[in-house]
């Protein structure tokens, strides 16, 4: 088949888009056109035929079904041969529906895209201000014009990207920074992908990210929403096995509608897989719901490392047979919640919690102790009448983090602590005075403890402080 004149894709491709993008989506396209024509194909051959016998798709239909194919694949590499012959290069990074459709395709489908070297698939990276960061010493010193010693990492969810945090111009991220002292930094990553790959990716990641900052770490916050709080959980898991030294950082880990223990929706479309593979008539729809990603299945019950997944079907209907994965010690990590109920624990904060996550699923309780979290009840934290992405954007989350996080944070080779106010850095403070115990002879030994009133002392002229009067009258006895 004769490929398209390049010429033509130069007038018409839209722009900001690179011809990376189109040649992704053409790929994309072909193959849901070929794996449609192997549906209808699989549905024929299951319909009976007349008499009673078992259907058998004929000679002339299988033909019919192979020549779509064909004609698919060859319409799909002569696009993509002319598409690169454009050679339109550069990037469409930030534009806003560029990156929601290609996060939202990572998230359904990136363990395929990533398998099939489409260039759609999301790498993983670490951002700054709307811009990848390469971890080099000399490159983040040109990037981040004003380095500090606390770092917020944020990392999003299923379907999502770094650009998503905040709502109708509302940036909870740049809030919190300035409430710690923060310079904030982002993850992208394909969210599609297993949730165990993903956090190796970023436990690699925040060790040259903390290797290359131009000044000394002393304090690393980390906040994942709903699956990204997984990533960063799988992550503090790989980095204490490759002994990375991140974690010992003064770390903090919050999780916002994080499902630790899994949600509803994936095992409800587990359930339609089982459902769908009951018959032979309906079997070859259940290859369409088994699209979906590693990522996706990865949330029927939370898997954070490899062994929750590994040597089993990912559609197979089994129980929970996760390996119980605690919070790292060492790690301060604080969990919220939403709930579209009163969050007092009745049916609508179990089943619907914050319309994709239960209650109980954000907070880490479980019934086997094993697999309980045990996140402190003042670590914790329900945001009554919101929902899921509500948690991006609400103001009252930003400040309930601020409260457990915010604390004063000394500068480097500084030898004093800072009194500071809420984002505020105040002048330095010299160490208290050591106070002298009490001389012999004075009564009330503890009078030098807080609070404490010191007692009356003889008259003396020396040494100073002295007293003229030591007795208690006065000079006008009479109102």
């Amino acid at each position: 088949m004769r490929s398209v004149h390049p010429a033509l894709f130069r007038r018409l491709l839209p722009r900001p888009f690179p011809t990376s993008d189109l040649r992704g989506a053409v790929r994309l396209v072909t193959g849901a056109v070929s794996g449609v024509a192997d549906v209808v194909e699989g549905v024929h051959g299951a319909v009976p035929a007349p008499f009673g016998r078992r259907g058998r798709v004929g000679r002339v239909a299988g033909w019919a079904y192979g020549a779509v194919r064909w004609v698919t694949r060859g319409v799909g590499r002569s696009l993509d041969a002319a598409l690169g012959a454009v050679g339109r290069g550069g990037s469409a990074d930030g534009h806003p529906a560029r990156d929601a459709v290609v996060a939202a395709l990572n998230g359904a489908f990136g363990d395929s895209l990533a398998a099939q070297g489409n260039p759609l698939a999301t790498p993983f990276q670490v951002r700054y201000g709307g811009r990848r960061l390469v971890l080099d010493t000399a490159s983040v010193a040109r990037a981040v014009a004003d380095p500090r010693g606390v770092l917020l990492v944020q990392i999003h969810g299923l379907c999502m990207h770094d650009g998503q945090w905040g709502r109708g111009g509302v940036d909870p991220g740049a809030a919190l920074a300035d409430a710690l002292g923060a310079t904030r930094v982002a993850v992208r990553y394909n969210s599609g992908r297993h949730v165990s790959e993903s956090g190796r990716d970023l436990a690699v990641a925040l060790d040259a990210l903390v290797a290359a900052w131009p000044r000394r770490v002393r304090r690393l916050v980390v906040v994942g929403h709903s699956m990204g709080g997984l990533v960063a959980r799988s992550a503090l898991h790989y980095a204490a096995e490759a002994g990375h030294a991140w974690p010992g950082l003064d770390a903090a880990l919050v999780t916002l509608g994080t499902p630790h223990h899994g949600a509803p929706l994936e095992r409800l479309g587990s359930l339609v897989d089982a459902f769908l593979g009951a018959t032979r008539y309906t079997a070859p729809l259940a290859a369409v719901g088994q699209a979906r990603s590693a990522g996706v299945t990865d949330l029927r019950f939370g898997n954070v490392v490899e062994e929750d997944w590994a040597g089993r079907g990912r559609f197979d209907r089994a129980p929970d047979a996760r390996r119980p994965t605690p919070l790292p010690p060492g790690v301060a990590c604080y969990v919220v919640a939403a709930t579209t109920g009163d969050g007092r624990g009745g049916a609508r904060d179990r089943t619907v919690g914050d319309g994709l996550v239960p209650l109980d699923s954000a907070l880490g309780r479980h019934a086997d102790p094993a697999r309980d979290l045990g996140v402190p009840p003042e670590r914790q934290w329900v945001a009554v009448g919101r929902s899921h992405l509500d948690l991006l954007s609400d103001d009252a989350v930003t400040a309930r983090l601020a409260s457990w996080l915010a604390r004063p944070t000394p500068p480097d080779n500084h030898p004093y602590p800072l009194l500071t106010r809420r984002g505020t850095a105040a002048a330095p403070v010299r160490p208290p005075r050591r106070l002298r115990p009490p001389r012999p002879g004075l009564s009330g030994a503890g009078w030098n403890k807080p609070g404490a009133t010191p007692p009356t002392r003889p008259f003396s002229l020396f040494p100073f402080p002295f007293s003229l009067f030591p007795f208690p009258f006065s000079l006008f006895p009479f109102p």
